[in-house]
């Protein structure tokens, strides 16, 4: 266990914030955090868990305890004909793990190549893209309670996903800290391809495969999205907005060019970054804080932007949408300041 006081949180937030926390804990086995929890040691509340703070806002120092998991390994639990179940410690980079899974002939998580952050973080946000969920492969997390150390495992079911959330994000909110997950994955190949220009990329690739779906969709991140290394951003900053499909019916004959996503019979997706493009904010920049000139639904720190900016523009995006849509954006990421969230 490293405990750290005072620390600049730099290097633990992708906006590249230089806030301060009063302490920093980074725990590298489940023993150590079961330590932790029991309070072992002293340490000051409030208790924030972050992996690599890839969807995380500072507009403060943070005056409690942030405690980083960085437990390690992955390894195949169980083969038995098509289905293989593989887990992973939640320390566990994601690409690395989905890296590892295309390299074993391993289907399920290939979409999901190149998000930034942490397996644990990835269970906890139930991330997506390209057509996939998280939640579609995992088959149960392991988690330790911050309040008495004592270890719960959480079934799918339990888990209570949905867009972009997870029990671990609403009603457990802080009350687990995730150690492991458990995924399903496939031998079968069962590919897919057909969400953006995913298809378009393999076939100037070459033929379908796992290897080529992974550098398919690698090519198209890094082709619209900034490397958080070279320039601060959480990734997308807010959720695609869902609303009933009379409503999308409503302002598909006002805004004809709207791209709109069946997500059931009642329910359809709205693209966010489409939304602030229409109002003016792609490219463009408020003070050092800005939107990127490729993907609007991505707010960068130009290199010495405050939380506060970031926070501030991101307000304006969201007054701007609902002034010309009548549509209330989400953030996606968390904002975290003198009031601990918001």
């Amino acid at each position: 266990m490293l405990i750290f006081k005072n620390i600049p949180l730099n290097n633990y937030n992708t906006f590249r914030l230089g806030y301060k926390a009063d302490c920093l804990v980074r725990v590298k086995t489940e023993r150590e955090a079961v330590a932790f929890m029991r309070k072992n040691f002293s340490w000051k509340d409030p208790l924030l868990i972050i992996g690599d703070g890839s969807n995380i806002l500072f507009t403060n120092d943070f005056r409690g305890t942030i405690l980083k998991p960085e437990l390690t390994g992955i390894r195949i639990e169980k083969s038995s004909g098509s289905e293989v179940i593989v887990s992973a410690g939640a320390g566990v980079k994601w690409d690395n793990l989905v890296k590892w899974t295309v390299e074993k002939g391993l289907c399920g998580l290939e979409n999901l190549s190149l998000i930034p952050g942490q397996t644990g973080a990835a269970a906890v946000q139930n991330i997506g893209a390209y057509g996939t969920e998280i939640k579609e492969t995992i088959l149960k997390v392991r988690s330790i309670s911050t309040q008495d150390g004592s270890v719960r495992i959480f079934d799918r079911d339990e888990c209570n996903f949905g867009y972009r959330s997870s029990v671990f994000k609403t009603t457990e909110k802080g009350k687990f800290l995730v150690t492991r997950v458990w995924f399903r994955l496939s031998n079968d190949k069962r590919f897919k391809i057909d969400y953006g220009s995913v298809r378009e990329e393999i076939n100037k690739l070459g033929e379908i495969n796992l290897a080529n779906i992974r550098q398919a969709v690698i090519n198209i991140r890094r082709n619209k999205l900034p490397d958080p290394d070279i320039t601060g951003n959480a990734g997308s900053f807010f959720k695609n907005p869902v609303v009933s499909a009379e409503r999308a019916a409503d302002l598909k004959k006002l805004f004809p060019g709207m791209p709109c996503y069946e997500q059931n019979s009642s329910d359809v997706k709205l693209a966010a970054g489409w939304l602030i493009e229409q109002c003016g904010w792609k490219g463009r920049s408020i003070g050092n804080a800005g939107v990127h000139e490729k993907q609007a639904l991505v707010l960068i720190n130009h290199g010495s932007a405050s939380g506060d900016e970031i926070f501030t523009l991101s307000e304006m995006i969201k007054n701007s949408v609902k002034n010309k849509f009548d549509i209330e954006l989400e953030r996606e990421v968390e904002v975290i300041g003198k009031s601990f969230s918001c």
